[in-house]
């Protein structure tokens, strides 16, 4: 069914994919449940099991349709419930929450790198698993490089998105909340004119190198 292309593709970026948004999502809840919003702590989404946080279509079908047609691969999981009546400031902790799943990705992509350092010091001669070891790393890097910078997009319901609007005035974050209806809209409008490729990559492209040069990977 799978060529072997198409296996090794699913393969390498398996575990990247399933860490980067999974763990995105169990950020938001644990950042939440501090602040005092405990929805996410009870029904089980601030852990690292991926079975809680899977969503059927952007977890499992659409990187499985991506691995036979494109060698890059991206998904999203299921989003975790936020109250706001549980915070002192909700639109200022809203903002906190949204904001620790780019955090998060971004943490994760220099876990990925030093899990590339590692590979490279404990097998000191080249193999086959340690080029799929090291090329699994710079999977992690890039994708959640790439979902740091596309969450920090200032369109809702994007991370970036609610950033802005609990550091707007309110006179100014009710009105923008209400753009929340059109945002899937203006995203895909920026997909499919290619502006939005334009704006992200050179973006990722200045944060993978980035963490390239901080972990010496360069």
């Amino acid at each position: 069914m799978f060529s072997a292309n198409v296996l090794y593709t699913i393969a390498v970026w398996a575990l990247p994919v399933l860490f980067a948004i999974t763990l995105h999502e169990a950020a938001h809840g644990w950042v939440a449940n501090r602040l005092g919003d405990p929805t996410a702590k009870n029904l089980g989404r601030i852990t690292i099991n991926p079975i809680k946080h899977i969503d059927p279509m952007g977890t499992v079908v659409v990187p499985l349709f991506l691995a036979m047609i494109s060698p890059f691969i991206i998904g999203w999981a299921k989003p975790v419930p936020v109250e706001p009546r549980y915070f002192r400031s909700p639109l200022l902790d809203m903002a906190l929450v949204a904001l620790a799943g780019p955090v998060s990705n971004f943490l994760m992509a220099c876990g990925w790198a030093m899990f590339i350092l590692l590979v490279t010091q404990v097998f000191t001669t080249a193999s086959t698993t340690s080029l799929f070891l090291v090329d699994m790393g710079s999977k992690g890097i890039i994708i959640n490089v790439v979902l740091m910078v596309l969450n920090l997009f200032p369109i809702l319901p994007l991370d970036g998105g609610r950033v802005l609007a609990g550091v707007l005035p309110p006179r100014l974050a009710i009105p923008f909340m209400q753009t929340e209806r059109y945002g899937m809209l203006i995203i895909l409008l920026l997909l499919v004119t290619g502006l939005l490729g334009k704006i992200m990559w050179p973006l990722v492209q200045h944060f993978v190198g980035l963490i390239g040069a901080l972990f010496g990977l360069q």
